[in-house]
């Protein structure tokens, strides 16, 4: 692979450069010492990396369709589409017109777009997509085509808060429960939240009456429980479950459970909740899976349930970089009616058996390999950008994508010449193949990105008129060395053995690969570190 600069290609205009491929590779142990059968079995996380707050629904006739929070990026809310919750495909993105996202450009990384919830309401044979933009409030959109677009924002400002979520049910009535602030807006201790509900009107997509307080603090109000959100409410044999987050999103996140006889309550908890939860287990327990939670339930045609929720996975030191992974496991019923998913001592299983399926093509979970040529004329659904679609700012010309250099910095809270993917592997490579020139205090290459105040930029630039490369951690330089004065190409290559140190190598007109720096701390990106509720991305970058 290479990077170019001058020669042998054809001239690169100024101020642009050129990004000829791109290619990611993920090598987790873990995978290479099981592999599948191809029947009955996959892995799980079943969308790793970054994909949290994951929500489920189907439309009774065998199609399933998976969303999860975006945050600050756009397009916003991935879907998925599957006929088996094995084999999984993106199908598109639920907001994909910066009409549907307005404010998000005033927001940092973790802000935007929080745990979308997708429903399909047989009554009208329509889907619904409920979620907040923090920048704005909560909101709907709907379609009855979920491979094609979706309405414009219907705004709620009667639900205040976060996390909506909506029932549709059987006498054609509807209702949004969702997160809120402590009655009287006076919590009695940090993380005092509790859980509301409203009818919504679906014919004039409106709510109607007042709002009603159907859970104060959590399940154990004595032990004052911290941020009870993330609800979802389903009727099952006439009794209404409503099923919550709680315990904040770190590692001692969990999923609780209520049950009531009507839609307002009197909601009451299962006396062995949690009903999924990580936390009591020993940290050094081999592959642990941490800070389980944010789940939702889906029913098969044949009557089965499963639950989706998010998860981490971190690796020797307690951190990670992958983010909120989204896991698939059947779910059980207890003896007096009510779902869980793990009790006692038990583990989020790796390996998760999906009885009269097989994994077909290229799955979204496991090793795998992505090269993307930027062939056609649009982005492959795994970019993303920050804020906005980046207009005026790349095109994709002969096989290539070039971007043009652009004063808007991902350090700032605005939209640069950058597209990005998510990290899906603690073991993986990202490299690209770029053409460049710069001039004055022109950059471009490769980005690491966890929020506006962490990244690893490896790049191309000049250092006292004369071309360089360089690895900068948000402007300060880490290592640096001299280019040739005239290069045609340069592959740049950013790679990790264990997800817990990264490597930063270059290669000049396809020659062999040099390592400018290794060792380089990947904890800095983590969550654990820098905080937020997004994982590592990784893609091209250009700024002057």
């Amino acid at each position: 692979m290479g990077l170019a600069l001058v020669a042998c290609k054809p001239a690169v205009s100024p101020g642009v450069a050129v990004f000829e491929s791109f290619r990611y590779e993920g090598r987790d142990a873990v995978y290479q010492a099981h592999p599948l059968s191809g029947k009955d079995v996959v892995y799980n996380p079943i969308l790793p990396g970054w994909y949290s707050d994951p929500s489920i629904c189907t439309n009774g006739e065998g199609d399933y369709f998976l969303v999860t929070s975006t945050f600050s990026y756009f397009p916003g809310v991935p879907i998925f589409h599957s006929r088996d919750l094995v084999n999984w495909k993106q199908v598109g993105h639920v907001l994909d017109r910066p009409s549907q996202l307005t404010g998000l450009g005033r927001q940092r990384t973790s802000g935007g777009i929080y745990a979308p919830d997708i429903k399909y309401n047989p009554a009208n044979r329509t889907y619904y997509m409920i979620t907040t933009n923090v920048g704005t409030g909560n909101f709907l959109v709907k379609t009855q085509d979920p491979f094609g677009a979706w309405s414009e924002p219907i705004l709620l400002p009667q639900v205040q808060g976060i996390d909506p979520s909506l029932l549709f049910d059987e006498d054609g009535r509807a209702y949004i429960v969702n997160n809120d602030e402590a009655p009287g807006g006076k919590p009695e201790y940090d993380g005092h939240r509790t859980i509301r509900i409203v009818e919504y009107d679906v014919k004039n997509d409106c709510t109607i009456g007042e709002r009603k307080i159907i859970v104060d603090k959590g399940v154990d109000p004595a032990a004052k429980p911290i941020w009870i959100e993330g609800p979802h409410l389903y009727k099952i044999d006439g009794k209404y479950y409503l099923m919550c987050a709680e315990g904040g999103t770190s590692d001692q996140h969990s999923e609780v459970v209520f049950r009531a006889d009507t839609p307002m309550g009197e909601y009451k908890p299962w006396n062995r909740n949690p009903i999924l939860t990580q936390r009591h287990l020993a940290a050094d327990r081999p592959d642990p899976v941490t800070c389980t939670g944010h789940a939702d339930l889906v029913r098969t045609p044949e009557g089965a349930w499963w639950g989706v929720f998010l998860g981490c996975r971190p690796v020797k030191g307690g951190f990670e970089n992958l983010g909120r992974e989204t896991f698939l496991m059947p779910v059980r019923w207890s003896e007096d009616g009510f779902p869980y998913f793990l009790e006692g001592e038990e583990t989020v299983p790796f390996l998760v058996r999906v009885p009269g399926t097989r994994v077909e093509g290229t799955p979204t979970f496991g090793n795998f390999v992505v090269e993307d040529s930027f062939a056609g004329d649009r982005m492959d659904l795994a970019w993303m950008t920050l804020r906005g679609p980046a207009d005026g700012l790349y095109a994709l010309k002969g096989g290539a994508l070039e971007l043009t250099c652009s004063p808007m910095r991902a350090t700032r809270f605005e939209t640069p010449a950058l597209f990005l993917r998510r990290l899906q592997h603690h073991a993986f490579s990202a490299s690209t193949r770029m053409r460049f020139a710069p001039e004055g205090s022109e950059a471009a290459g490769l980005l690491l990105y966890k929020d506006e105040r962490h990244q690893y930029f490896l790049k191309v630039c000049l250092v006292d008129g004369a071309p360089a490369i360089a690895l900068e951690r948000c402007g300060e330089t880490l290592s640096r060395e001299a280019l040739p004065e005239s290069f045609s190409t340069v592959d740049l290559c950013i790679a990790s053995d264990d997800g817990r140190t990264f490597r930063f190598g270059y290669a000049v007109d396809g020659r062999a690969m040099r390592t400018l720096v290794a060792n380089v701390d990947a904890s800095y990106l983590s969550t654990a570190v820098a905080g937020g509720f997004t994982g590592t991305t990784v893609g091209p970058y250009a700024v002057k």
